[in-house]
Formats: structure tokens, C-alpha cells, sequence
């Protein structure tokens, strides 16, 4: 179920220079998100005819609130990092297919701006979990502390070596020998293409969240189809409708 609320900022904060952490009250979305869905956030001023959507990096439903970590790439996003406590913004939400939980070893990819939602999937999952995140440089890390919090290991890849493993996420994974029950990943394209490859070479099930391919967010505008295995041959589906999490063995790369 989803809904709309007009809801208002609890806090507006800056990880990076260009990534900002907000949190908003709205008691409706929060009672009913999951770990890997997202929302849309609507402009007031009218200047964008369509909303952004923005997944949900954490949730509180006893205070109503949820937790946005996006990074500003263009004239929507710019205005919602101008935002400050008490201001109010429309909210759709919680919209999409969310992580499947499942029991067991848990391996957590994240790439860059990709890394916010799993965060609260961390939080919710039980037993054994490894949490593997890669940036551009050591100024682009975020979260690490917070997933350290929830009793996870952390391996950081950077792609100048600055902080951790020099190299990609999947170059991390082969070099320490990560391996679990189920993955659970976003971020870049070509990041899920390689983690899926290391997945099915493992025998190791994999989710993937498309959330990169999201445009519209509510499956009106069809920029965020992929290919998707359907018995013998293979159907379109919508990023933003369907997924955006998906078995990352039903992905036609």
C-alpha cells in the first residue's frame, strides 16, 4: 500500500559535499515501508513537473519517520537539499518491490550512492552479515560507521586506493574470499553485472536493486525497463513498478 503525505523535515544534515542525509515525518509511509523500497519527493515551487525517487535508508515507525540519503545530481535534488527543519514536502511512498530477508550469512554490495538502502536492510537482518561498499576516493565514503554499528564487517574499496582495498567491490570480494547464503546489492549497473557473475560462479542467490535505472518512479515515462528471463525468452518489466529489487538470475544483462 502506498500513500501520499505532506510531510515535514525532522533534520537535514551534509555527509558529503555533495550527499545530504534528510529526515522526514511521515507516520503512514514509515508504518508501512520495507527494506529496499523507495519514495517520490515532490518540488513545491513547480519548477519539476515530475517527482524524484529517492530510496529509504532507514524507518521508524513508532516515530513516523523515515531516513533519505541522496546525493544532488541535478535541479529536483538541488532543491530538496535546501530543505531545513520544519519545512514540508510531499511525499509518495513507499513505492516498489523491497529486499526478500531471508534467514542466514548475509553479503551486503553497496557502490557509492547505492549504499543508503542497504543500510536498513542490515538493520533488519539476523545472524551472520558482511557488508562490502565501494566509492570513487576516501572523501566519498559514507555509512561505514553506521553498518559497523549493527554488528556487521566492513570492507571498504576505493578506486584510488585512498581508504581500504584499491579496486572495485567484486576485486575486494575474490581477494578476501567473501562468500554467504544471499547477497544483497545496489548501485551501478556494471557493479550487478559483475556481482551477479561472482553470485551464479559461487551458487550463491543474489538480489539486485536497479534503483539506477529509475526515472519517473511511478511507471509512467518507461525509461527504466530491462529485460527480465521469462521461460524460454525474456519480457520487459519497469525498474520503478517491478522491482526495483530483483533475483539477480532473472536479469538479462
Amino acid at each position: 500500500m502506498k500513500t501520499v503525505e505532506n510531510a515535514s523535515v525532522v533534520s537535514m544534515a551534509n555527509l558529503t559535499d555533495d550527499v545530504y542525509d534528510i529526515t522526514i515525518h511521515c507516520p503512514e509511509i514509515a508504518s508501512w515501508a520495507k527494506a529496499g523500497q523507495f519514495v517520490e519527493l515532490y518540488p513545491d515551487n513547480g519548477a519539476n513537473l515530475l517527482a524524484r525517487p529517492i530510496s529509504i535508508c532507514g524507518m521508524d515507525a513508532e516515530k513516523g519517520d523515515i531516513r533519505l540519503v541522496f546525493r544532488v545530481v541535478g535541479k529536483g535534488t538541488e532543491l530538496f537539499s535546501r530543505l531545513g527543519t520544519g519545512d514540508k514536502i510531499r511525499v509518495l511512498g513507499p513505492c516498489g518491490n523491497g529486499f526478500n530477508l531471508k534467514d542466514g550469512s548475509a553479503v551486503l554490495v553497496g557502490g557509492g550512492i547505492g549504499v543508503p538502502p542497504l543500510l536498513e536492510t542490515c538493520r533488519q537482518l539476523k545472524g551472520d552479515k558482511t557488508v562490502v561498499l565501494g566509492f570513487r576516493d576516501k572523501s566519498s565514503v559514507i555509512l561505514c560507521d553506521e553498518f559497523k554499528a549493527l554488528g556487521a564487517r566492513v570492507y571498504i574499496a576505493t578506486d584510488d586506493g585512498s581508504l581500504g582495498f584499491k579496486g572495485n567491490v567484486v576485486e575486494l570480494m575474490k581477494s578476501e574470499g567473501i562468500t554467504g547464503d544471499m547477497i544483497y546489492s545496489c548501485g551501478p549497473k556494471i557493479m550487478l553485472e559483475a556481482l551477479s557473475d561472482y553470485a551464479e560462479e559461487r551458487g550463491i542467490a543474489c538480489q539486485v536493486s536497479l534503483e539506477e535505472r529509475m526515472a519517473c518512479g511511478i511507471g509512467a515515462c518507461v525509461g527504466c525497463v530491462v529485460k527480465i528471463k521469462d521461460g524460454d525468452g525474456w519480457t520487459h518489466k519497469k525498474v520503478c513498478k517491478d522491482g526495483p529489487v530483483f533475483d539477480s538470475r532473472e536479469v538479462i544483462w
